[in-house]
């Protein structure tokens, strides 16, 4: 009973806080950090105690899903060098950075410290994405900060499930060709089952056309990848990543209009409230997790190591803003480079024991400095970031996002009218609901031709049952055009994702207020 208590708790703190950071223009996962560390810190507040595995387990599977569904995969071929450099030699160079920092500025040894640094070595997709959905970030910048903070979640992870390995086992028992089997296991196994996971959802998804059903299958899908991963002992993280990458890029073929609404829509609450109350549960954890240290000391190597974090980012960063000359853009995605939930979970997962089964060495130390360090990220870039954005005029242009989407919407209604005329010359629809269609159609390419939002659904037909059951699998067809149209101009990079995603939600409603699916 207890724990239902702290759930709901968790729930109404982060909506109401939620409310107001939305309210006051302020990020939502700094100010929740914030109200979490002023809850718990109330005298006579009970110490709240998350299970080691409940973050990862409940919490991470739909958000990194939810983010890895979002990402293009033509964008992503636009950022794939600069986003495989700081995969993989930032998260190793800053892996290496913090440990060296927490070895020279405590007691731990160095596979201890090691463990801290690949905890802390990656960005976070979900505060990252959580933060960027407030700044219109140019399209580049965008993807490159979020494409960045999937995949170096998917290797500081892989990392740090190597350090573990390493530091639980009895001494002499690690073979280095064990490591590396293991490394390698883990990283291209986690990609093996994501893809398999999203082959067979994407099957499923195709042959049902229950809404209900079909959001069920979207809501097990991420979990389904996680568990089968972690089983297989691979990364369920990369399986959930690869996963969400593989159904995003179908998501339009997999679904009617209708039904994607309902799935985007409960997935909507469902990130909502996963993030709020992960960012809620940050804060109110860690007073807990310091009253067990004797003293302070644990806060000067905190600001050290995000500091080392901030330094290790902008020496990655330096050479391409050099380079390219976009010094402007990359300072954006320097300060980006807020830590959250996966490296929490991942703190948390520290096992309690070693191989001989005695304590694991100083964890309280490195989940406090983990927690720490997430933390000051959090509230400090957090905060900061969308300021700095604002001053360095690193901003979408929406003059030019208004006339993409405007291009769009125009090129559906011709591909609409392009449609319904080939089925005019095959005689394949009544004349007297085709000319009403063809006018109404005419009428949206006109509009739209002069930059102004399409036209409104056509008036349902007053005529029989029979023509109006017609009417709509006209307009079902034409509105499947027009989706084929906007996928191939995504996909020919005429037009954003996110103008796409906007576009297609248009299409999906009109599809949706059609008689036929309201009854």
């Amino acid at each position: 009973m207890r724990a239902v208590g702290i759930v709901l708790f968790l729930v109404v703190l982060a909506t109401v806080v939620a409310t107001f950071a939305r309210r006051w223009r302020i990020p939502a996962p700094s100010l929740l950090v914030l109200a979490g560390i002023g809850v718990a810190s109330i005298p006579g507040m009970p110490a709240l105690k998350v299970p080691p595995g409940a973050i990862a387990l409940v919490v991470l599977p739909p958000l990194l899903y939810a983010a890895a569904e979002e990402l293009s995969l033509r964008d992503l071929r636009t950022v794939w060098r600069p986003v495989t450099i700081l995969v993989f030699g930032l998260v190793l160079a800053s892996a290496a950075a913090v440990a060296a920092v927490a070895v020279a500025l405590t007691d731990l040894p160095p596979s201890m410290a090691f463990v801290l640094g690949a905890v802390l070595a990656s960005t976070d997709p979900v505060a990252v994405t959580a933060l960027g959905r407030r700044l219109a970030l140019p399209g580049r910048v965008q993807v490159l900060v979020q494409a960045e903070s999937l995949f170096n979640d998917a290797t500081s992870l892989v990392l740090f499930r190597v350090a573990v390995a390493v530091s639980v086992a009895a001494a002499g028992s690690v073979r280095p060709a064990a490591v590396v089997g293991e490394f390698v296991w883990l990283a291209w196994g986690g990609v093996l089952i994501g893809a398999a996971v999203g082959v067979v959802a994407a099957w499923l998804r195709r042959r049902t056309e229950d809404a209900v059903l079909e959001t069920l299958i979207a809501l097990v899908t991420p979990y389904a990848a996680f568990v089968l991963a972690e089983l297989a002992r691979s990364s369920g993280v990369t399986a959930v990543v690869i996963c969400g990458l593989w159904i995003g890029a179908r998501s339009v073929r997999l679904s009617s209009g209708p039904v994607r609404l309902q799935v985007a829509t409960v997935y909507a609450v469902v990130v909502f409230v996963l993030e709020s109350v992960v960012f809620a549960v940050i804060g109110l954890e860690f007073p807990g997790l310091v009253e067990g240290l004797p003293d302070l000391s644990w806060l000067p190597v905190t600001i050290a190591v995000a500091g080392t974090l901030l330094l290790t980012r902008i020496l990655f960063v330096a050479p391409s803003a050099i380079v390219r000359r976009e010094w402007r853009g990359l300072a954006v995605v320097w300060w980006a480079g807020a830590r959250g939930v996966v490296p929490l979970a991942a703190a948390l997962s520290i096992p309690l024991t070693v191989s001989d089964g005695g304590p694991f060495p100083d964890r309280d130390l490195l989940i406090v400095l983990a927690t720490g360090c997430i933390i000051l990220t959090l509230v400090v870039q957090g905060l900061t970031l969308e300021p700095l954005a604002r001053r360095l005029g690193v901003r979408d242009d929406p003059a030019r996002a208004a006339r993409e989407e405007a291009f769009a919407r125009h090129a559906v209604a011709v591909a609409e009218r392009s449609r319904l005329q080939e089925l005019l010359e095959l005689e394949a629809a009544p004349p007297a609901v085709s000319e009403r269609l063809l006018r109404a159609l005419d009428a949206q390419v006109a509009r739209t031709q002069q930059a102004a939002n399409p036209a409104p659904d056509p008036p349902a037909p007053a005529s029989a049952a029979e023509a109006g059951a017609v009417y709509r699998e006209l307009r079902r067809d034409l509105l499947a055009t027009g989706t084929a149209e906007l996928v191939r101009l995504r996909d020919a990079g005429l037009i954003s994702e996110d103008v796409r995603r906007r576009v297609q939600r248009a299409v999906d409603l009109e599809e949706a207020s059609l008689a036929g699916d309201l009854g």
